[in-house]
């Protein structure tokens, strides 16, 4: 791995690519081997050469703590970890935090403006603490991609339905008019007429008795009838109007979160530890896992790589080492721009 760029902010270096005053500095002892020092020759100071990912100070080796993150993001909650891996169970929730932590900054870096086509929301109740405090999971999913673009953990209220619409138009290509399908949640409508400037708005309402769908409405909310004929002949997953794909996209959820768990003690005690857990698994699910849905010849797609986000698969290793990469990526583009003011200027 090449030599990083020194971490203190007070040194002169930091941040400008000076890589020659950076030089190796001995090794550490850790219970997994030797690991490498470096050493800053201006500021003389000495840093871990793990500084600034999920890796720091980590005294195990590298390649548990990527099993401890794809045992939790397959739906195993912490005390069978622990278990399974002769961990300490503090151990495992400090590592699983520093982990959801890294793939928060790793999926905020590598998310860009994507064709919206196709968006379907939907919400899932669970609880924190207690049952008499329930929480609901708001998530949107683009179809033709399988992109999961954003997600919401709190009340089932306005504030929460359009933070999750307003999320998720950040990142749409304002070429695109979107075709949006929900359930019958009152607070949809007016959240997706503020957060897009043109949409196509529908619902399907399903009726329920004794645990049996008895009854599908359908309804166009925003948009004629001939609008919603040309985006359901111009879909390439729906010939109705449907919330099928947020739907497995929920059952997708609940089988790979430990605290969606029906009748099980391993419910969250805090809602920021479900978020960090829905974080976590919300980049797992977008960058590092397969879809079956994208399959194309040979080769299996994520959902970012079905818009452009990514041009591979990616792991679990390239996401604990995301801030070491950044590090390098500022010391390339420091020399690009020193290397520019030193070109002759035209008269």
């Amino acid at each position: 791995m090449k030599k990083p760029i020194c971490p203190n902010k007070e040194c002169p270096c930091h941040g400008k690519g000076e890589s020659e005053n950076i030089v190796p500095h001995g090794f550490y002892n850790t219970k997994a081997g030797k690991r490498r020092r470096f050493g800053c020759l201006v500021c003389r100071k000495t840093f871990w050469s793990t500084i600034g990912t999920a890796y720091y100070r980590l005294q195990h080796p590298r390649s548990t703590f990527d099993e401890v993150a794809a045992l939790s993001v397959d739906g195993v909650n912490k005390s069978a970890i622990s278990r399974v891996k002769s961990i300490a169970w503090n151990t495992v929730h400090r590592w699983l935090e520093r982990a959801a932590t890294s793939c928060q900054i790793f999926t905020s870096s590598n998310t860009g403006v994507i064709d919206l086509r196709e968006l379907q929301a939907d919400e899932i109740r669970t609880f924190v603490g207690s049952k008499k405090t329930p929480v609901w999971i708001f998530a949107a999913l683009d179809v033709w991609s399988r992109y999961w673009p954003a997600t919401v953990v709190g009340k089932r209220s306005f504030k929460n339905t359009q933070e999750l619409f307003r999320n998720v138009s950040l990142d749409v290509n304002p070429q695109y008019v979107p075709f949006i399908v929900t359930d019958g949640f009152d607070f949809y409508e007016n959240a997706a007429r503020n957060s897009f400037a043109k949409c196509l708005y529908a619902q399907v309402i399903k009726t329920r008795r004794k645990d049996r769908i008895v009854k599908v409405e359908r309804r166009m909310v925003i948009g004629s009838e001939f609008q919603f004929e040309q985006a359901l002949l111009e879909s390439e997953d729906s010939e109705t109007l449907n919330t099928s794909f947020i739907e497995r996209l929920n059952l997708t959820i609940r089988q790979a979160t430990a605290y969606l768990t029906r009748r099980t003690i391993c419910f969250a005690r805090c809602s920021d530890y479900l978020e960090n857990q829905l974080e976590m698994f919300r980049c797992y699910y977008n960058f590092l896992r397969p879809h079956r849905a994208l399959k194309f010849g040979n080769q299996i797609r994520t959902p970012a790589m079905q818009p452009g986000l990514s041009k591979r698969r990616f792991s679990f290793r390239d996401v604990f080492t995301f801030r070491f990469v950044l590090i390098i990526l500022v010391r390339i583009e420091s020399n690009l721009v020193i290397e520019k003011e030193s070109w002759p200027q035209a008269a």
